[in-house]
């Protein structure tokens, strides 16, 4: 139970280290992040993604055209 308790101590300890560093040189780091890369990034990856779930709606779309009409021969209609 000590250990636990030590340990417990020990990491609240470092994350408000931790916390206390990040507010201080919060600016400096902020600047430093690539903001257009990844703007780009995620515009790409959603434009792939909807070019798959697209292209996977149609398909599925063509794939029941088919059944129904296999049913509306089947069936007389």
């Amino acid at each position: 139970m000590r250990g636990a308790k030590w340990a417990g101590r020990g990491a609240a300890a470092a994350g408000l280290a931790g916390a206390k560093w990040a507010r201080e040189h919060g600016g400096e780091l902020i600047d430093r992040i690539p903001m257009d890369r990844i703007e780009h990034d995620v515009r790409e990856t959603v434009g792939e993604a909807r070019e798959r779930i697209d292209g996977f709606v149609q398909h599925e779309l063509r794939d029941l055209r088919k059944a129904l009409r296999r049913q509306r021969r089947r069936l007389g209609i």
